[in-house]
């Protein structure tokens, strides 16, 4: 079904099993990424496919090119996989979850009755790119997640860009710094962030235009970076300043920055508003995994693959 390279021998026997995973708590984002290229089995891949969903077949397939098709296979293969981990109590397969779509087109998890007992009510949201695919996930908490390639080039000039899209604050801040290589680091950070921010929002761009809000550094004691954040400066959160959304503003927005893999920026947004304030305030907690479903899990926390760079515990 998929034109692929040989297979290595560590997925010939890949097993349909999933290990399951705790609930994240209250202030814990869980996050899973795949790696499209280390994943070349034929077998594994068809096996993926039965997961989905008539619907999403048909999706997978309209994709022009192999490795498109690869990739949104992956991309939905990972959702299904990803939440049936957490269905602790009850015999829930992959397949047999079913997903909605909000007004504004964002997928969610419809929660289903299995032997009497309710699912969990959980958030996920789906990021990718050419070269990693990522899944968000928490409880009773909206979230948004993006991830980009660090080496992310852009046809136009980085500020030219920057004013189309950004606020005048962040092109300020952009401005500011003289080296270029710092200046296109520092953009596609912010870049992440805000797509995390609409993301989570559940509007997507239409809804919240970048230009309409602002992303911003802060210390530990309110004051506001103005140059590119290191591992040397004081602990710092990111905070959103929404100029023309004052509904959104009294919402708690925690985020988180990281790099990944050593070849990606990752940014988090979820919303604790449900959450007393001062547990709203604290830095989020977060575990990620690499994984293969059904071949290999590897919990990266603490490893060099996650660099927390702002807002994590």
């Amino acid at each position: 079904m998929f034109k692929l390279q040989c297979f290595s021998q560590r997925f010939s026997n890949a097993a349909s099993t999933l290990v399951p995973v705790q609930l994240p708590q209250q202030m814990e984002t869980h996050f899973w990424y795949i790696v499209p290229d280390e994943v070349k089995n034929e077998s594994l891949l068809n096996q993926y496919v039965e997961l989905l969903s008539s619907c999403e077949k048909e999706n997978v397939f309209r994709m022009c090119g192999e490795e498109l098709k690869k990739r949104a296979l992956l991309a939905r293969a990972l959702v299904r996989t990803t939440i049936a981990r957490y269905q602790i109590n009850s015999q829930v397969s992959p397949r047999s979850l079913k997903f909605r779509k909000n007004i504004h087109g964002k997928p969610e998890v419809e929660r289903q009755l299995v032997d009497g007992w309710d699912q969990p009510m959980l958030h996920f949201n789906l990021s990718h790119s050419s070269s990693l695919i990522a899944c968000g996930v928490t409880l009773d908490s909206p979230i948004g997640i993006d991830v980009e390639e660090k080496q992310r080039k852009t046809k136009n000039d980085i500020l030219s860009f920057a004013r189309r899209y950004f606020s005048h604050h962040e092109v300020d801040f952009l401005a500011s710094i003289p080296d270029p290589e710092i200046q296109r680091h520092e953009f596609i950070k912010l870049w992440t962030l805000k797509e995390a921010y609409v993301k989570a929002l559940g509007t997507g761009f239409s809804g919240a235009p970048f230009k309409t809000f602002t992303i911003r550094y802060s210390t530990a004691t309110g004051g506001s970076f103005h140059l590119p954040w290191n591992s040397d400066s004081e602990a710092c959160e990111i905070v959103v300043d929404p100029s023309d959304c004052p509904s959104n503003s009294a919402r708690n927005w925690q985020f988180a920055l990281l790099e990944l893999a050593g070849t990606h920026y990752a940014a988090i947004c979820k919303d604790n508003s449900n959450l007393a304030e001062d547990k709203g305030s604290r830095p989020m907690k977060l575990t990620v995994w690499k994984t293969v479903p059904f071949v290999e899990d590897q919990c990266v926390s603490g490893t060099d693959a996650v660099i927390g760079i702002c807002g994590l515990s």
